[in-house]
């Protein structure tokens, strides 16, 4: 009796084993939730809108993919559009993280005169909500002869607020001074810095930017409905909505379909951004 009360496990470790267990429930329910969604629209994708409609509703995938694929590719220019987005979201992107990051690195590290006022300016523009700025940044894009052009939807959205932002406060934690100082005693001037000391250090930050306006650019709907005014040269998101249809003649399941394929890149670009996220971080651990 005393060798089987001997083995018997203390309450504290079956209190961690069912604490452990409740956390990897509540996980995998968690993952499940948000899965759902996704898993919803590729089962919308391969039914007509009348089986969409249907009660109870459909959760196995059906057979009109390739029906839903061909409706959609002969109602709208789907990779054209997709160009046009990779070309916008892509190019905005380098900018952001050029520009962004060149200035963060200014502010972060380096004294200069009116630093404090200018941050504080930055701050300012980036409460400021960009619908305010719609107008405005209109009558200068037609003023310069961009309207119509992708050269309207790049060059506003090159640099912003909340990058600088971001960057500003990643490298103040992450670039030591000693660095720096080491640097400039070996002759490196600002810009050597910049991408032999800054950069390598701060590449998940940069893979998180880069993720965020990506998506954030690939998204984007209002304003290249706006700068964009030749229906047949417009980007992805813009083109998914002329698939809705008047008086309810929507086919959802085309509706779907396109919604479904233009998550890919989406998906690509989180992919290899997460993995640099998580290699310079696993990095940085071993170091």
């Amino acid at each position: 009796m005393a060798f089987f009360q001997g083995t018997r496990r203390p309450k504290g470790i079956r209190g961690d084993r069912s604490r452990g267990i409740a956390l990897h429930v509540s996980l995998i329910l968690g993952v499940l939730l948000s899965a759902f969604p996704f898993y919803w629209a590729v089962i919308m994708s391969t039914h007509t809108s009348s089986e969409i409609f249907s009660y109870p509703p459909k959760l196995l995938p059906g057979t009109h993919f390739l029906e839903n694929v061909r409706s959609l590719f002969d109602n709208i220019d789907f990779f054209g559009s997709m160009f046009n987005s990779v070309l916008v979201a892509g190019s905005v992107t380098f900018l952001v993280l050029f520009f962004d990051s060149l200035a963060a690195f200014v502010f972060a590290k380096f004294q200069f005169p009116g630093k404090n006022v200018m941050f504080a300016l930055l701050m300012g523009i980036f409460m400021v909500p960009a619908q305010l700025a719609a107008i405005p940044q209109f009558v200068i894009m037609a003023k310069l002869g961009w309207i119509g052009s992708m050269t309207a939807l790049i060059v506003p959205a090159a640099a912003n607020a909340f990058g600088i932002f971001w960057m500003r406060q990643y490298m103040k934690s992450a670039i030591h001074d000693e660095l720096l100082d080491a640097s400039r005693i070996d002759g490196a001037n600002f810009l050597r810095q910049y991408w032999h000391v800054a950069l390598p250090v701060v590449r998940p930050g940069l893979a998180f930017l880069g993720i965020f306006t990506f998506m954030g650019q690939w998204n984007d709907y209002a304003w290249p409905l706006i700068a964009l005014t030749n229906p047949n040269n417009v980007t992805l998101q813009v083109a998914l909505s002329q698939l809705n249809g008047t008086h309810g003649t929507t086919d959802y399941g085309m509706v779907m379909t396109g919604a479904l394929l233009a998550l890919i890149p989406l998906l690509i670009v989180f992919a290899v951004g997460a993995k640099q996220i998580i290699g310079d971080l696993g990095k940085g651990a071993i170091r």
